[in-house]
């Protein structure tokens, strides 16, 4: 019987999950649920030893479903593992969460006190580790954090321009994708570095995107900010936006607090500018002149806080870009280059987003710690 590890990793529109081997961490299984909440949800899994299984989930299936799918299917193969435990990727650890915790009943409350600043991930978040512990039983389960990677920056990359009495409430710039931008800093590291060393701007580039600036493997600034809604235009999430365009949101056209949040969560973005998908892949393939705009706005935002990132970090030596558009949109990423020049030489990479291994080594690291 091998003690596993199973690593769930919840997006906006989607759910990851490996199965590792505690010792060494090689992979005894993965898979992925995609295009989540939409008409036609797939899941493709497969095993270390060679079995794959692709199903069609219900039209609309939501991360719980997701959820079920991928511990049925580990439950069909994974008569040789043992479960000890579960990581979860959990989207906002606010100020108190800077390393990978277990959670306890305390530590799963105040997280939930977390949700409304990231609404369309920390309840999807939440919802896995109540599931996996419902149906595992007393099977330890450990949070790694999104923002905890951007905790230690400088106050000049955090702060608001906002009175001193609400930023001590916790309003301030935290950042996400922080497991992404490990993942990143790690294999520079082993695989480029001086790279690593240097000043580098991370994209990760897709249904949720933003950018990173690192300096020796650290983050010095991100363009996300309190929520996961700041910064570059996503899917559906509208990105950078005037605050006084909410007020008026508010104030001068009468919507409910509920509306606005729904209109910039969900309606806005790739989604709102095309009025066609919020699906890069389906942007590029179309005809519609809509979605020409969307995706020629996404490209000049992102090449435009490339500038910004660069300039927190005095220059840049290196471009990677991670994610599913940052990955597989050649001509996106080609754009975003193009448009750069101004900037001098510098060395663009490509590095596939792992998450679930950072996690994995988190958790190991505190089940490690935790055994000692």
């Amino acid at each position: 019987m091998t003690d596993a590890l199973l690593v769930l990793n919840s997006g906006s529109s989607s759910l990851k999950f490996q199965v590792f081997a505690i010792d060494g961490l090689e992979v005894l299984a993965r898979g992925k649920a995609v295009r989540l909440g939409e008409p036609a949800p797939t899941m493709d899994a497969s095993t270390a030893a060679g079995e794959k299984e692709r199903a069609a989930l219900p039209a609309g299936a939501d991360h719980q479903a997701a959820l079920a799918a991928a511990l049925a299917f580990v439950g069909r193969h994974g008569d040789a593992w043992r479960i000890r435990a579960v990581a979860h990727r959990i989207v906002h650890g606010g100020d108190a969460f800077v390393d990978p915790v277990i959670v306890t009943p305390e530590v799963f409350a105040a997280l939930e006190r977390l949700s409304p600043l990231a609404p369309l991930h920390q309840p999807h978040n939440l919802a896995a580790v109540a599931a996996t512990q419902r149906l595992l039983g007393d099977v330890t389960s450990i949070a790694c954090f999104d923002t905890a990677f951007h905790a230690r920056r400088d106050p000049v990359f955090h702060d608001f321009a906002l009175p001193a009495d609400l930023r001590e409430k916790g309003v301030r710039r935290y950042g996400f994708h922080g497991l992404s931008y490990d993942w990143v800093a790690r294999r520079l590291a082993a695989e480029h570095p001086a790279l690593h060393a240097g000043r580098v701007v991370a994209a990760h580039l897709g249904n949720g995107a933003s950018l990173c600036a690192m300096r020796g493997g650290r983050s010095v600034d991100t363009t996300m900010g309190m929520t996961a809604l700041d910064g570059l235009p996503m899917g559906t999430r509208c990105g950078a936006l005037d605050a006084g365009a909410v007020l008026y949101l508010l104030e001068g056209l009468g919507l409910s607090v509920g509306e606005v949040s729904t209109a910039l969560y969900e309606r806005s973005g790739l989604l709102g500018l095309s009025g066609v998908s919020n699906d890069m892949e389906t942007l590029l393939g179309s005809a519609d002149p809509r979605a020409e705009f969307a995706v020629e706005f996404f490209v000049t935002r992102v090449a435009q806080f490339v500038a910004a990132m660069a300039a927190a970090v005095g220059g840049i030596d290196g471009l990677v870009f991670t994610g599913g558009i940052g990955e597989h949109a050649a001509s996106v990423r080609s754009s975003i280059v193009s448009r750069l020049g101004f900037l001098g030489l510098f060395d663009v990479l490509i590095v596939p987003a792992n998450e679930e291994r950072v996690m994995a080594l988190q958790a190991a690291e505190l089940l490690g710690a935790v055994g000692r």
